[in-house]
This record gives structure tokens, sequence and C-alpha cells, in this order.
């Protein structure tokens, strides 16, 4: 072999060796990548396709979670309690469901005009006479009876729309109490007319709603309540309570006699929802001595 075909062999090997190794390329080695491998699917077509791995959002998850208190149970109003000798139900401790309570249950009556609030008093119709408690046994003739509805705030912070059967003296004064509460975003959960199949069913010491008339005996006599007359209002009875040494209704409220809370929906002495009641002359059960009854307002204050 010629020197200088040995010397152009040599080079053509020196060439190989550096582009197998790398080296001369300009371009450093470089480790492995710890990023998390595409996975590979196949596409409708056959064909892979590639899926960048989801990074979970914690942050966007909690977010769009529901706050605490703010689902009602799938069981609420559906599990009947035992009975105790007085007729109502056994009290029982408040479940964890309950013990925060911010409900905003569905309104019983289609929304009214406006974005404010707004209020309608008319004489109650038949049928609204026929869906509430009254009987010709009652102790207010039907015709004394106005059908009033009126907007309040719920504790889903929006607008709502309730009804309420009152004896038609009083009507406007409610209206002018719920125009307060209004303003001040006093949160509801529901407010619809008590009808005579909730007068007749179980206890489930979980109800809540916010009613005016209700043609029944008062609390451990035989007879008649203000609400038999449509003299008096119950507000959010579940955060309300009434109680009356063991008593306790709704049954399952205990979580709300302490009335140091300032959880939504409560009323204390001194604050907009007694302070309302009593520009219009009403009084309130939570004052009573003997016993107390939060939720309860009625014109001569029994």
């Amino acid at each position: 072999m010629s020197a200088r075909r040995a010397f152009l062999v040599a080079i053509f090997l020196v060439a190989t060796v550096l582009a197998l190794t790398g080296c001369g390329s300009g371009t450093p080695s470089r480790a492995p990548s710890r990023s998390p491998t595409p996975s590979v699917s196949p596409s409708p077509t056959g064909a892979p396709t590639h899926r960048t791995p989801r990074t979970p959002d914690r942050a966007a998850d909690a977010a769009a979670a529901p706050a605490p208190g703010t689902v009602p149970p799938s069981w609420l109003g559906k599990r009947p309690l035992p009975r105790a000798a007085d007729g109502y139900g056994v009290v029982r401790a408040t479940p964890r469901a309950l013990r925060n309570r911010r409900f905003t249950l569905p309104d019983s009556v289609p929304m009214l005009p406006g974005t404010g609030f707004a209020s309608r008093v008319e004489p109650a119709p038949d049928r609204v006479i026929a869906r509430s408690t009254w009987s010709p046994r009652c102790p207010v003739a039907r015709d004394r009876l106005s059908w009033v509805r009126l907007t309040f705030w719920g504790f889903d912070q929006r607008r709502h729309t309730g009804e309420l059967l009152l004896n038609s003296r009083v009507a406007d004064d409610v209206v002018a109490v719920f125009r307060r509460l209004y303003a001040a975003r006093f949160p509801i959960e529901q407010m619809h007319i008590t009808t005579k199949a909730e007068l007749a069913a179980a206890p489930t010491g979980d109800g809540n709603n916010t009613g005016a008339f209700d043609c029944r005996p008062a609390v451990g006599t035989t007879t008649y309540s203000q609400h038999a007359y449509g003299l008096a209002i119950d507000v959010n009875p579940f955060q309300n309570p009434y109680v009356a040494g063991r008593l306790v209704l709704p049954e399952l409220a205990s979580a709300y006699l302490d009335r140091a809370r300032h959880a939504p929906g409560m009323i204390r002495a001194g604050d907009v929802v007694t302070k309302a009641f009593a520009g219009v002359g009403w009084g309130w059960g939570g004052s009573w001595q003997t016993k107390k009854d939060y939720e309860h307002f009625s014109l001569n204050g029994r």
C-alpha cells in the first residue's frame, strides 16, 4: 500500500470512530429525561395517539366542590323518627350533615317579577285553601285568610319567592317585616304553606319551613295555637328550635340550642329579625321565660 493510500485509510477510520461516539458533533450527551412518558392508545383509525398525562389541579377541584352544609342529604325529610310518649319524635343528636345547615330548597311558587323585593297580597283562592290545613273546624273563617307571596334571600345568596297563608288583618305588616329581612339579606331556607299531608306525616325532625297558618294545637296543649288563626310565623325552625325541658322541636335540631353561635339563619335578641317584628308590634318566643320558641313570632306574643 502506498503512503498516500495508507494516510487516507487512517483518516477514514478516525472519522468513523468519531461519528459513532458522537464526539465532534457539537451536541453534548444528555441524561435520560425524567418527565412522564406520554401514554399511547389507538385512535379510531388504528394509528397510535399520544396523550399528555393530566396534572391534578387540587385548587380547582376544591373550588368546584360545594361548601359543607349547602347540599341537602338524600335522606332529608324521609327518615321518620320513633314516637315518644308525648307523641313527638324521639329527640336525637343532630346528624353531622345538619350541624351547619345552609340549604336552599326549591321554591313552591313561581318567581315574582323584578330583581329586588316584591310581594303580592290577595284573598286566598280556593286552590290555595284546598292544599292548606284549613277546615271548617278551624278558628278562623277561610274568607279571613290572605295568600301572600313575597321574595326572600336564600342561603345560596340568591333571590327566591315563597308563600304564606295569613290572617288578612296582619298581611301588610308581615310584608313590611320581610321587606326589611330581604334588605338585610337574612337567609331563609324555604317558605311554603303547610299541607294536610305534612301535618299528618310522621315526624322526621329535620324540617325547616318558614310558615304561618297551620290549623293545629299549640305545642303541649289541646287549644289552638296562634298559627291556627293566621297570626303567627315560624322562621327557620331548624336554626331556631322550640325547647321546653328535654323536648326539642325539630327533634334533630339540638346543635342549635347554643344561642351563642353565630350561624346563618339564626335569630338573636336585638337582631334585624326581632327588631323587624317588634316594629309591627309582634312578640318573640325567644323571650319567653319557662320555655323558648326561637322560631316563633306572633301578634299577641303567645
